[in-house]
């Protein structure tokens, strides 16, 4: 196999309509997860706030292989990310057993800031294997 054929796969359009694909399965998944009044316990790591940063950190990785603009990546897919978690707070405001925290709305922010560090290093690590 080519050495430059994996990150082809990992950059090319077809890949980019990949990751969105997993990115809208993974915003399903999650805001079903959110606003159910009883989600399934077998999804969870034991700690509330780590699924948080779980689940965002997820939605940055898959979002930053969506967007090919470094402006998109590091401006307006944190601030839409926080914006999600801030409206999934909100509306479990009005669902039962459930209820709003500032701190789920911090840990999905750091899941942001994991799932982007961690999608820029494996970048960077391809983008050097090619060279």
């Amino acid at each position: 196999m080519p050495k430059n054929t994996f990150t082809f796969a990992i950059f090319g359009e077809s890949s980019r309509r990949a990751w969105f694909v997993t990115l809208a399965l993974l915003l399903c998944a999650i805001s079903y997860l959110a606003l159910s009044p009883r989600p399934p316990a077998g999804l969870s790591t034991g700690w509330d706030k780590s699924n948080h940063a779980l689940a965002f950190a997820s939605l940055a990785f898959c979002g930053h292989w969506c967007l090919s603009m470094a402006r998109s990546r590091w401006l307006y897919l944190p601030l839409l990310l926080i914006g999600y978690g801030g409206a999934i707070e909100l509306l479990q405001m009005n669902v039962p057993s459930r209820s709003a925290e500032w701190g789920d709305l911090l840990a999905d922010s750091i899941g942001v800031a994991i799932g982007l560090v961690l999608a820029a290093g494996i970048n960077k690590l391809l983008q050097w294997r090619v060279q």
